[in-house]
């Protein structure tokens, strides 16, 4: 079928299925625009608790769809494609939690939402990159914590709290590759634009090390994809040098069309976000796959440093 025929039948079905469609910043952009919403995981998996959705289809990767199935576990979570997994995720698993919590049995684990449902469910929180510094914040300020699994992100937190903070040696294999010099190529090809730069990025502690607030200069700011979003609706400047994956510039531009939007690299492409397409979208409308059930046991567990995380969000 062709596109235009996709979308039709996606249309049809999820009617039919009562069904919600989610994608995330990095997808392509036909997913993009055939979901009902359109943001960073978090923020989908509590749009989709919130609808009256018998069914959700998470485009985005695997441990996205299950916290959706954690938080939703009354509703049926399909991802559209199994082999659309996160390198970040796959660098911790839980046993290598337990041998690290064993090492500093009184410290704190926070847990990035990037992280499977087994590792969350040994956290104590989570966070997501927009929110680490805030739950590092709310822990004692006397307790160690075992940041995991993003190393630049936990070093973010750690420069920007002056936290004790362990730091699980993980990275993003897209936004590792996002360093010093593929950005300081891309500002003097545009020098007249705002940096924004995901924290997951190689080059994020690099540039807040180098300017007087932690990045928050005139010229580098350091946000999530959805304070991207944000922060670019309401700025006065009209161009910009995005450093995360080049998904999210589709959603830029469709909500920005009067602003001009540069990637820091061209490169940084999560091969794994671009696993779905609009033909395994309606097939996993159609036949209702790939469902994805966490344990009730592992969800309750995994439940918990979710909610202690959106007490204090």
């Amino acid at each position: 079928m062709e596109n235009k025929a996709l979308i039709n039948e996606i249309l049809k079905l999820k009617k039919e299925k009562n069904a919600v469609i989610l994608s995330h910043n990095y997808e392509v952009g036909e997913i993009q625009d055939a979901a009902d919403f359109v943001g960073d995981s978090l923020g989908l998996s509590q749009k989709a608790a919130k609808s009256d959705a018998d069914i959700i289809v998470f485009c985005g990767v695997h441990f996205m769809a299950e916290t959706a199935s954690i938080i939703s576990p009354n509703k049926k979570v399909l991802l559209p494609d199994l082999e659309a997994g996160c390198s970040l995720a796959a660098t911790i698993d839980a046993k290598q939690l337990e041998e690290w919590k064993r090492q500093f049995p009184d410290a704190v684990v926070v847990s990035y939402v990037n992280t499977t449902a087994e590792v969350k469910a040994l956290s104590d929180y989570c966070c997501t990159s927009s929110n680490a510094v805030k739950v590092v914040n709310a822990i004692p300020k006397d307790k160690k914590i075992l940041f995991l699994p993003d190393k630049f992100l936990a070093m973010y937190a750690k420069t920007i709290t002056g936290r004790d903070i362990e730091v699980w040696e993980g990275a993003c294999h897209v936004h590792e590759k996002i360093g010093d010099m593929n950005l300081s190529k891309a500002k003097e090809l545009y020098p007249g634009a705002q940096v924004l730069i995901h924290p997951e990025c190689g080059c994020s502690t690099s540039c807040m090390l180098k300017s007087t607030k932690y990045g928050e200069t005139e010229d580098i700011k350091i946000f999530s994809t959805e304070g991207m979003i944000n922060h670019v609706k309401s700025s006065p400047k009209n161009e910009f040098l995005i450093a995360t994956e080049t998904g999210i510039l589709h959603r830029l531009k469709k909500d920005n069309p009067q602003k001009v939007f540069h990637p820091a690299s061209e490169n940084s492409v999560c091969e794994f976000m671009k696993k779905i397409t609009l033909e395994k979208l309606y097939n996993s409308l159609l036949n209702e796959e790939y469902e994805i059930k966490v344990p009730e046991e592992i969800a309750a567990k995994a439940r918990k440093p979710i909610e202690r995380m959106l007490s204090i969000y």
